[in-house]
């Protein structure tokens, strides 16, 4: 109900707190790249140089570049399938 509501424009109670949690993240994404600010943007910007510290780091303490190591994947080939003429093409 929510999902509809939300993908039509026309608010319903069930959407109500998805549009205000959309409005927030909207709203917080501009000031991290604008010099405004308020308290809870502020406390999202340090969440998110706390992530990137981690992600650089490393992440699990060397857990990452163990996995990294045992994980060496192949390209995956891509092969020509036939859609039965799903976009008018004919063969």
């Amino acid at each position: 109900m929510a999902a509809i509501s939300l993908a039509s424009g026309y608010m319903t109670k069930p959407a109500i707190p998805h549009a205000l949690a959309n409005a927030f993240k909207n709203l917080a994404s501009v000031t991290f790249v604008a010099d405004y600010s308020f308290k809870q943007a502020d406390a999202l910007k340090e969440a998110s140089k706390k992530a990137v510290v981690v992600v650089a780091a490393g992440g699990d303490k060397g857990k990452g570049a163990a996995k990294k190591e045992e994980k060496k994947e192949e390209p995956v080939k891509e092969e020509e399938v036939d859609m039965g003429g799903l976009f008018g093409e004919e063969y």
